[in-house]
């Protein structure tokens, strides 16, 4: 059974890692929340180390800048993963070949060209669709204005030519402030409903978390039952934990808040209804992250 708990610090003597979320967990994509700062903070000076874990697309160097700007300090956490670093390995591997299309904003470039020492350096070509023997997702190009929808046709003639997409952010939606936006979760989601083949990178697929345990054995040997996962999304952050077999921090007031009744803390009828629809026991739930 799920239990309800007031703040992070109340698991600190049971768990001596998390993999904790960004959006909706730490910020909102515009400013970073003060307690859950505050949380990790408290956590680390207990001695707890804090992964975060992100399905942002962009390579984690890019990340902590964003978290600088966004007011999130570099002392509430000690590394940074992202989809987008595991997804850069596969691109130049090539899973989806060497001449490919880019889906995306122009902020996203440093993916295909901000690439860590230990991988192949300019090896892959960014080229239109026509030339293109794969494409490479990173999200919308006006993410503001935008929906899967108007890229259906782009989708169709990828498909046709039997392009495989490798999307580098596996979230559906997201909420910027007060607006929920759609990201390249959703495009590989359209695509592969179309019949095209879409391979994933972030939560809740093993690659990401490969990664971000490697980057905890870098500084400790922290076996899986001493690590809590946090976040709010419940086919990426939830579906991820319960398929890596860890304990799981469920942060409702992000995506869920008003399906869980949150205000300060979950309502816990409402709660105890969504996971029995979704099928899904998080061990432990809190209204936000503090």
């Amino acid at each position: 059974m799920t239990r309800i708990v007031e703040k992070l610090q109340d698991l600190a003597s049971e768990y001596d890692a998390v993999f904790c979320d960004l959006w909706g967990c730490l910020h909102d994509g515009v400013t970073a929340f003060p307690e859950a700062v505050a949380a990790l903070q408290s956590y680390r000076r207990t001695g707890g180390k804090v992964i975060l874990i992100t399905n942002a697309p962009r390579p984690r160097g890019q990340v902590a800048i964003q978290l600088d700007r966004l007011g999130a300090p570099r002392d509430c956490w000690d590394d940074i993963v992202t989809s987008g670093d595991s997804a850069q390995a596969a691109l130049v591997a090539g899973a989806v070949g060497r001449r490919v299309h880019h889906l995306g904003p122009e902020r996203d470039r440093p993916f295909f060209f901000e690439l860590p020492a230990d991988l192949p350096q300019g090896n892959v070509e960014l080229v239109p669709l026509a030339e293109a023997e794969g494409i490479a997702c990173t999200g919308l190009f006006d993410d503001e204005t935008e929906t899967p929808e108007d890229y259906r046709a782009i989708l169709i003639q990828a498909r046709e030519m039997g392009l495989k997409l490798l999307c580098a952010n596996p979230d559906v939606v997201v909420d910027r402030g007060g607006q929920r936006i759609y990201c390249a979760g959703a495009i590989a989601e359209l695509y592969t409903w179309m019949g095209g083949q879409s391979l994933y990178f972030g939560k809740p697929h093993p690659p990401i978390y490969d990664l971000a345990r490697r980057r905890l054995a870098a500084m400790a040997r922290i076996p899986d039952d001493r690590i809590l996962a946090v976040g709010d999304g419940p086919t990426t952050d939830l579906a991820g934990a319960l398929g890596e077999d860890l304990d799981c921090l469920f942060v409702t007031g992000g995506l869920l808040a008003e399906e869980t009744g949150t205000e300060r803390q979950p309502d816990p009828d409402k709660l105890a209804g969504w996971l029995a629809r979704a099928k899904m026991s998080p061990a432990y739930a809190i209204g936000r992250l503090r």
